[in-house]
């Protein structure tokens, strides 16, 4: 077992990889001033006053502007002096006056706490996984198997297994986020008791808000939030009427509405004084017991049945923003999820490869009288079902996307290993790229569809996407959540025949677009292509040593494939522009360095990075 200042090494260095993959990508620093030496695998940088330059030992470029230092960062002077750099604070001291703008003294300085905060998060969780990876293995192998995956699937129910993958995977993160376990503001034992990758369970209170205190939204199927809640939580449910009814109080008058266990005690308590003074917010109801899923604030209740998702905000910063949950997502999750289902069966579930969590029912807290929307945002909550994707008979396991990459008990590599390699025999190049394509396969075929078809753009992160995989370790379907934010263009739904209320509040950025289909485009290339399909290719080379394109030409071919198939549905003009802006032109994202350092005053800068589809 390392100790924690081994550990800590290690998250430094993670933290200075990434934070200089995000700097060249978003072209902060200039990526053609690099200088690669004739193998590739150095580099060095030129500052701006050209009296001094930064080495790169070991840093490779990879397809989309993708910079992975893997080696030593040295500075070095025209008179010969030799700095290491160790420290992402060294290192933005360095740069700082070779950025293409000009950050604040603050915009530099939060940068730096977060990303100590975030690395320091890191290496404790990295501890703990020490640990919780010992119990696994040797569960594993007391079993008599040498696979996680097979362990999981014989000795846990399909919907625990997915769940203990998705807080064990909840390690790496968004590969663009440099502050990426940021928790400012809690204590080492509360990132501890809170946080999915030390296996938290966490209590949710649920409290009663007044009913005519309260707007909702729900799927047509959901006729009352009660009786759905009943349904559900039959518990919790007698508990919460019983504790109503002890108070005199009429439980149709009230609605039940869960609160995590910090955000009660640290903001709720606080914030809403005059609420529970005026008697419109009751915060002494029962507790249902929680697994913190990869997001954090979605909750899995510890219940035998499926029970749905618990969506939640938390008075948190975390990567980029305060974790409330806002009136648009309220709304707009259900209305999506009633759209897409009905999509989904009129498709047959797009050859059966596309499945969701659909978000059955959304209640927010907004004051009759006042009619403010703001307060709302930090007292609400949306549920997902989840029966449908656990409750399984195909012998398929939903695991989400950024738990492949996270390192095996045992042998240190990563999960997709243990899925590629069913024999237990170091796959061969051809192999990787056989178990590939499928993967590709599953997830363009239907994320190209639903959007050229219907406009909907899936938001197929590594956080929002779970792969569901057969026993044989290959990529089924695609199983995918979290619609609040969700970007449709209207245009081409309404073509089919369907319709979607956008939810529109002055200042918050609408997801339904009318005259321009980009910022649905945008939202699908960044989330399914970049973050997620481009990463896997990644990290397969990376793993296998495979040392070339090919597995970006097979995500072409597999593009190609997507758009052919539903070609004779789409207008042309539509398709070759859409087919186009896929396969040749610069795929964009948006700029999350770049926010931070402007401490967020504008949470609507992009980027491009060139498309590795079209330069292989």
């Amino acid at each position: 077992m390392d100790d924690l200042k081994t550990l800590i090494a290690y998250s430094r260095k993670n933290a200075l990889r990434r934070l200089i993959r995000c700097l060249f990508a978003e072209n902060i620093l200039d990526r053609s001033a690099l200088n690669f030496s004739a193998e590739g695998t150095q580099a060095t940088f030129p500052l701006k006053d050209a009296r001094a330059h930064l080495f790169f030992s070991d840093i490779a470029l990879g397809p989309a502007d993708t910079l992975v230092n893997d080696g030593d960062v040295v500075l070095l002077t025209e008179e010969g002096v030799r700095q290491p750099i160790h420290t992402h604070q060294d290192l933005l001291d360095v740069l700082r006056d070779s950025f293409d703008f000009e950050p604040s003294d603050d915009g530099v300085e939060g940068l730096k706490a977060d990303m100590e905060n975030s690395l320091t998060n890191d290496a404790h969780a990295r501890q703990y996984h020490q640990q919780w990876n010992a119990r696994l293995a040797e569960a594993t192998r007391s079993h008599g198997l040498d696979s996680f995956t097979d362990y999981l699937r014989q000795h846990a129910s399909t919907k625990d297994a997915a769940i203990l993958l998705d807080q064990w995977g909840s390690l790496e993160g968004h590969p663009y986020y440099p502050t990426w376990k940021s928790r400012p503001g809690l204590t080492d034992a509360e990132v501890a008791q809170l946080s999915p990758e030390f296996n938290a369970q966490v209590p949710l209170r649920i409290a009663a808000l007044r009913a005519d205190m309260a707007k909702s939204e729900s799927m047509p199927h959901v006729t009352s939030y009660h009786a759905w809640f009943a349904s559900n939580f039959p518990a919790q449910w007698e508990q919460w009427k019983a504790s109503l009814q002890a108070k005199g109080l009429n439980e149709l008058d009230w609605l039940p509405l869960p609160i995590h266990a910090w955000h009660l005690q640290a903001y709720v308590l606080k914030t809403f004084a005059a609420e529970i003074e005026a008697g419109i917010l009751i915060t002494d109801g029962p507790d249902i017991q929680t697994l913190p899923t990869m997001s954090y604030r979605t909750m899995m209740p510890v219940l035998n049945d499926s029970a749905p998702l618990i969506k939640l905000p938390i008075a948190l910063w975390m990567t980029s923003e305060m974790r409330s949950l806002q009136a648009k997502s309220i709304h707009m999750g259900p209305r999506i999820s009633t759209v897409i289902t009905r999509i989904l069966e009129a498709e047959n579930g797009f050859d059966r490869g596309l499945e969701i969590f659909p978000e059955e029912i959304g209640v927010r807290y907004k004051n009759a009288i006042t009619q403010d929307d703001a307060p709302g945002r930090h007292l609400s909550v949306v549920y997902r079902a989840s029966r449908q994707a656990f409750e399984r008979n195909d012998g398929c396991l939903p695991i989400t996307v950024a738990s492949l990459f996270t390192r095996l008990p045992g042998n240190g590599r990563p999960l997709f290993t243990d899925l590629i390699e069913r024999d237990g025999v170091r796959a061969s190049a051809v192999h990787v790229e056989t178990w590939f394509r499928q993967y590709a396969k599953v997830v363009t075929q239907p994320v190209v569809a639903i959007y050229l078809l219907y406009g909907i753009g899936l938001e197929a992160h590594q956080q929002n996407s779970m792969v569901l995989f057969s026993p044989d370790g290959k990529a089924s379907s695609l199983l995918i959540r979290d619609f609040g934010d969700g970007r449709t263009y209207a245009p081409l739904l309404e073509e089919r025949g369907y319709t979607l209320q956008p939810h529109v509040q002055p200042g918050i950025l609408p997801t339904v677009f009318v005259d321009d289909i980009e910022p649905v485009r945008m939202f699908v290339l960044s989330a399914a292509f970049l973050t997620h399909l481009h990463e896997m290719a990644l990290w397969l080379t990376q793993e296998y040593a495979l040392g070339n394109t090919r597995l970006w030409q097979v995500l072409r071919e597999e593009t190609e494939r997507a758009f052919a198939a539903v070609r004779e549905r789409v207008a042309p003009a539509l398709w070759e522009v859409e087919r186009k802006a896929f396969i040749e032109d610069p795929w964009p994202t948006r700029s999350l360095l770049r926010m931070h350092l402007m401490q967020y005053s504008n949470y609507r800068v992009q980027h491009t990075l060139t498309n590795p589809l079209n330069a292989v």
